[in-house]
């Protein structure tokens, strides 16, 4: 770690206490949680009120949003492949087919496992005063029918990241002034990085010699996966070479 790097790192550190004061005295409720050094996870219904201090509190101000991602958790920590449970009748019996890389459009499953809550929206800020950068996470409560509060009025540049968010993983985000897709096709169904939307798709383009046009149609093609899901456990010796 060089010397830019320390300072960044004691200039979180000492704002990690800031930052708890402020909510402290701002908030009645919440959940604060420092998931490691630069991500915090906070209560969704507080949303608004925390984006507000980060924005303009002039001790710890994020006058930046560079961007805003999402996360689905279903199947998060399913592996397809686990050797201690393999035999020595051929690698393939060893494979649990069970990751959404083989789900279809007509077969997706609704039972998730996942630790949390299905959908989490992470924002990542930046201060340019003082060289920090942060990443707020938002789970969202609705597993079925996701949705958070918008914050263009807060920063305006999370007008085309909440489009994608919702486009990518159906998030919705109320009180957007213009809610729409901005990826993906018209008329496109689903959302693509759900972990339940099939890699395969879920129709194909074909040109129609009697209509004399590209039309959809349903895909034909089966989900093929070459390498299974593999989790890999980092032993403790090589975690602490890393």
């Amino acid at each position: 770690m060089n010397n830019q790097d320390k300072s960044n790192s004691q200039l979180f550190l000492n704002q990690n206490d800031i930052l708890k004061e402020l909510f402290d005295r701002n908030l009645h409720e919440y959940e604060f949680l420092f998931e490691n050094k630069d991500t915090v996870s906070f209560n969704t219904n507080d949303l608004l009120k925390v984006m507000n201090i980060f924005q303009s509190n002039s001790i710890i101000k994020f006058e930046t949003l560079i961007d805003i991602t999402a996360v689905d958790y279903s199947d998060y920590g399913v592996s397809e492949w686990n050797a201690k449970n393999a035999n020595n009748k051929g690698y393939s019996r060893g494979i649990k087919k069970d990751s959404s890389g083989r789900y279809t459009y007509e077969s997706t499953k609704t039972n998730y496992n996942q630790p949390v809550k299905r959908f989490a929206a992470i924002y990542n800020l930046l201060s340019t005063s003082s060289n920090v950068r942060l990443k707020i996470k938002f789970y969202c409560d609705d597993d079925e029918s996701p949705s958070l509060p918008s914050v263009t009025s807060i920063w305006s540049s999370a007008n085309w990241y909440e489009r994608e968010a919702y486009d990518l993983f159906g998030i919705v985000f109320s009180d957007h002034p213009d809610l729409r897709r901005i990826l993906t096709d018209y008329g496109f169904i689903g959302h693509p990085l759900r972990k339940d939307f099939p890699l395969i798709g879920n129709v194909e383009v074909n040109y129609d010699l009697e209509k004399e046009r590209v039309v959809y149609q349903p895909v034909t093609i089966k989900p093929r996966v070459l390498i299974p899901k593999v989790i890999r456990e980092i032993s403790n010796k090589e975690d602490k070479n890393a």
